[in-house]
């Protein structure tokens, strides 16, 4: 396992612990991982956003914290998020696997859903001899499609 799943892992195994909210120090967590701050900083922006649930505050000097909430949101405010604001009229296939991987870690689809979802939206699935601007349209029509058919079985 790398170092930044390694990193990752803890993280999301603090917040499943304490329910949302998880505050850390970034040097105390660099120094248990053996690594430098920037490492935390890396795994943080890039692992802890909002399309992936999470919301960050932070506190810089010597008495600073990490604070890391998980989005609370009712599914159809998460699906409707979703469908407008993420997707749009276009997605790329690391986007839409972003959101797939958030929408099965918050149980609102199975594992055997998100890989079906993957698959559906993967760039092999695409491989059609067209632009790569055409390619991410037809993904987010598939993707919102898809997420349509999972807002209508959590009715």
């Amino acid at each position: 396992m790398r170092l930044s799943d390694a990193i990752e892992q803890f993280i999301k195994t603090m917040l499943a612990q304490d329910e949302h909210e998880v505050e850390l120090k970034r040097n105390e967590l660099a120094e248990y991982f053996g690594c430098a701050p920037s490492q935390i900083n890396y795994v943080l922006a890039t692992r802890f956003t909002p399309d992936h649930g999470y919301i960050i505050e932070s506190r810089r000097g010597g008495g600073g914290y990490i604070r890391i909430f998980r989005m609370e949101q009712d599914t159809s405010e998460q699906l409707f998020y979703m469908l407008n604001e993420r997707i749009s009229d276009s997605i790329d296939a690391l986007s839409a696997s972003h959101l797939i991987q958030q929408l099965c870690e918050r149980e609102l689809i199975t594992p055997s859903e998100a890989a079906l979802m993957n698959a559906a939206v993967s760039p092999q699935a695409l491989s059609l001899p067209v632009s790569a601007e055409m390619k991410d349209a037809l993904r987010a029509k598939i993707f919102k499609t898809m997420l349509m058919e999972v807002a209508r079985k959590e009715k």
